[in-house]
């Protein structure tokens, strides 16, 4: 399955960003592409659903799985392949945008080519929205295509890791598994042994794991969850007081709470419950 649709370029381009084509390559064992240097003026993005691909870079053929992903700059030379025995999966965009390139430079995402994802399932369905957008020419919004494609570069950004191989991302995947239930559980105690425990690993390995695929340590996460609870409870509930709510959230302690709140928002329990809740 071959879907590659195009659109005319924004000139002048009133966007951040705009794409200039996108598609999806499913099964086609002779998708490749080479592109010599200030030969391809737009940003090239692929995200591989399945199978497997290679990327060349500084020489070398490096190989690309399922949930990685890998960005080209404009101009910049390109050489990819799927793989012979095992085709890829694999979705794209082309796009372009006057400010993006300084952007992502500052972001870090000139460094590498090829990036993996820590949960590649939220970047797939935004390049799937952008091709069901791109493919509706009766409802050709330029606003509704310059959104869709900020949404997968948005994704892509908050997504990428830098690049690992299939091992690190499995032992990875121990840690994106849990995160739902430590959701669950963040206004429970926090017993960092137990959740080692439930990854199979020791508690040093686990937050190390963790602050690579989160960005945080595992305490971090349980605040954050706490706080979002604590502040729904004190918006739902006018009447509940706050030291309550501190105890439902996970805080025996009212004065750790407000310190803890205070960091995280700004302002105290009670200055947050004033500013925001209908009344």
């Amino acid at each position: 399955m071959r879907t590659h649709l195009t659109l005319p370029l924004m000139d002048p381009n009133p966007f951040l960003i705009f794409p200039e084509s996108a598609g999806r390559y499913l099964n086609e064992p002779d998708h490749r592409a080479e592109r010599p240097a200030d030969s391809f003026p737009y940003f090239n993005l692929h995200y591989v659903k399945a199978g497997e691909g290679f990327v060349e870079t500084d020489g070398r053929w490096q190989p690309v799985y399922p949930g990685d992903a890998f960005l080209y700059f404009p101009n910049q030379p390109q050489r990819y392949r799927t793989g012979e025995e095992h085709p890829w999966d694999v979705f794209w965009m082309h796009f372009y945008g006057d400010r993006l390139p300084e952007i992502l430079t500052e972001q870090g995402f000139r460094r590498s080519v090829i990036w993996s994802t820590r949960q590649g399932d939220a970047l797939e369905a935004q390049l799937a929205h952008l091709i069901r957008e791109v493919d509706n020419p009766k409802l050709l919004h330029p606003s509704a295509l310059s959104t869709a494609a900020y949404g997968v570069l948005a994704e892509f950004t908050v997504q990428a890791v830098p690049y690992r191989f299939r091992r690190s991302r499995d032992a990875q995947g121990l840690i994106r598994d849990l995160l739902p239930a430590m959701q669950d559980a963040a206004c429970e105690p926090f017993s960092l042994e137990s959740w080692a425990a439930k990854a199979g690993v020791t508690p040093h390995y686990f937050c190390k794991l963790f602050r690579k695929f989160t960005q945080m340590s595992p305490m971090d996460f349980v605040t954050q969850c706490r706080i979002r609870h604590a502040k729904q409870q004190l918006m739902d509930d006018l009447e509940r007081p706050v030291g309550e709510i501190a105890s439902l959230c996970g805080y025996p302690s009212i004065s750790y709470f407000i310190k803890r709140f205070r960091e995280k928002e700004g302002v105290t329990p009670a200055a947050y419950r004033q500013l925001h809740a209908f009344r």
